[in-house]
């Protein structure tokens, strides 16, 4: 239900049909679960969010996070795609902003590209029944300039053409990092990327649990000195002197 007059009821209105629910007046609030407060007058929102508390409903009074059970992140659409950016109720204006830096930057191609893989899923899997090399294949894929990364309008174009073609599954690729620092916040951007996908990581034993926690759970771990696999993502990791602050 949503109680209010103004621009500001209006988009919570919006809001709750796309969202596929019927806003109504709060003489049926018997008949909802939860309220949208939308009122200049403080006091006034304040009495009408103890009504609607005390009839059961989980109540959002807008720019008064104080009175609210729950807040609502900002949402960038794509689908099936959704992105939601959201500050706790600290600054609605703040995760509005930052939704609309990332729509300038998420093509609207991601969610045909979702909708792709998802119809394709029975075929990948044919294709590559191992899941091991599943996961590879698609990570690849999906990752900076590959064929299908999400960040390419086009990508939603290739995935027939991805799966069909044989030189999709990627060569072998090794990254070799030295770092100095047990801080996880001191990998280079490039460092925690590589991390992020590889599939291997053979490591230093000097270095720290908080910087191998970076890897993937699934990735294979193994202390120096070992061969890297022949397929697949390699991150080698040693440890050099510790620079002081």
């Amino acid at each position: 239900m949503v109680v209010g007059d103004g621009d500001m009821a209006q988009a919570k209105r919006r809001l709750i049909e796309r969202a596929g629910g019927l806003p109504c007046p709060e003489t049926e609030a018997h008949h909802a679960r939860f309220g949208f407060v939308a009122m200049e007058d403080e006091k006034a929102a304040e009495s009408v969010s103890l009504r609607l508390k005390r009839a059961g409903l989980l109540v959002n009074v807008a720019d008064r996070p104080d009175l609210c059970d729950f807040t609502l992140p900002s949402i960038l659409d794509r689908d099936p795609v959704m992105v939601a950016v959201s500050t706790g109720g600290a600054s609605a204006g703040m995760a509005k902003h930052l939704r609309l830096r990332l729509e300038t930057i998420l093509p609207q191609s991601l969610g045909p590209l979702a909708s792709r893989l998802s119809a394709m899923r029975e075929k990948i899997r044919a294709q590559f029944p191992d899941g091991n090399d599943r996961r590879r294949a698609i990570d690849q894929a999906l990752g900076e300039r590959g064929m299908l990364d999400p960040f390419d309008p086009d990508s939603a174009q290739r995935t027939e053409q991805w799966l069909s073609d044989p030189a999709a599954f990627g060569d072998r690729t090794i990254d070799e990092f030295t770092i100095s620092s047990d801080d996880p916040d001191d990998l280079t951007l490039r460092q925690a990327r590589a991390l992020g996908r590889a599939d291997t990581v053979i490591h230093d034993t000097a270095i720290s649990a908080a910087v191998l926690i970076r890897a993937r759970a699934d990735a294979v771990r193994l202390p120096l000195p070992a061969s890297p696999p022949e397929s697949g993502h390699t991150v080698i990791l040693k440890r050099g002197q510790t620079v002081a602050n």
